[in-house]
């Protein structure tokens, strides 16, 4: 069969010839795969810097995705950390880490939109008590997780969707995805933390996909601000595109009610992810949620790997052309 193969982690893959996986053990199957996503979560996979990465080479990137069992079946799966991901004709699944779909949903929209939506469904119901009537902030809503994340929170009954981003043009479209309000992220960090705080110092749920010297510059301004720090404020992190790393002064955790909650692999259950991943399909395949993919096939993937994508845009891998 063939795949898209990593054999450096200096090197984008390259489309070559592997042979065909085999299922051992009476949970795992082989599909043939349908469509999967080209997320940032994939890159790191692919690059090596993911904190999952064993180091071991070659390996298949791929980390979910959409396929075809023996029976005739689709499936949404989600793959364990091995070096047999999906951008491959076909890969081996571990079935209770999949959800049966509906064989009239498009694979490609739910290739697309599940990772990036994912990470925003999962951490609001499984990690907090989030309840309709919340205002939330999103840092790093200009991303794919946070243009999701904007749209999620407004399904899920947010109040009000605050969307800091720096990307200026995904930054405007916001409004239309369900934000009440936008801060750029862009600028003299000084005046960044100042517009969070005059639009969001009141919100109930911060969802971060930024962290590093932004999250710390936002923390402190946010709770400055605050009216009643006796006010609980979550701060749900979910990702680190600014830095790995955020120096949050103790004050912070002492001043007010505030709390930093982490979501994600290890966080959360894989069987509380997979519980909730029919209804977000649901949602998906019927247009809740708008989602913009672009279709590369599987032998272009090195020429996907490094062509910069327009704003919004997800990239998704087919084994043939669609």
């Amino acid at each position: 069969m063939y795949a898209a193969v990593v054999t450096s982690f200096t090197a984008p893959p390259r489309f070559a010839q592997l042979d065909a996986p085999e299922p051992h053990g009476e949970y795992e199957a082989v599909v043939d795969v349908l469509a999967t996503g080209l997320h940032p979560r994939v890159r790191s996979q692919a690059d090596g810097s993911h904190y999952t990465s064993t180091g071991q080479l070659p390996l298949v990137p791929g980390i979910d995705g959409v396929g075809m069992l023996g029976d005739g079946r689709i499936v949404y799966f989600v793959l364990p950390d091995t070096t047999m991901g999906a951008m491959a004709e076909r890969t081996v699944i571990d079935l209770r880490r999949s959800v049966v779909l509906a064989n009239d949903l498009d694979p490609v929209m739910l290739a697309a939109a599940m990772n990036p939506g994912m990470s925003s469904w999962v951490g609001l119901r499984r990690r907090l008590d989030f309840q309709p009537g919340c205002s939330v902030l999103i840092m790093g809503a200009t991303g794919s997780a946070g243009q999701m994340a904007v749209q999620i929170a407004k399904h899920l009954g947010a109040a009000s969707v605050v969307g800091a981003g720096r990307d200026r043009v995904l930054l405007e479209s916001l409004p239309g995805l369900g934000a009440d309000a936008t801060v750029s992220l862009r600028g003299d960090a000084r005046l960044v933390a100042r517009r969070l705080a005059a639009a969001a110092s009141e919100v109930d749920v911060v969802i971060d996909y930024v962290w590093g010297a932004p999250t710390e510059a936002a923390v402190t301004a946010l709770l400055t601000a605050r009216t009643d720090r006796g006010r609980a404020m979550t701060w749900l992190q979910l990702g680190s595109t600014a830095g790995p790393t955020a120096a949050l002064p103790s004050v912070a955790f002492r001043s007010a009610n505030f709390q930093v909650l982490g979501s994600g692999q290890g966080s959360v259950p894989t069987t509380a992810i997979l519980a909730e991943l029919p209804e977000l399909a649901t949602r998906i395949a019927t247009g809740v949620f708008a989602v913009n993919p672009v279709t590369v096939p599987l032998a272009d993937v090195e020429r996907a790997w490094t062509t910069p994508t327009a704003p919004g845009e997800r990239v998704v891998i087919v084994p043939t052309p669609r």
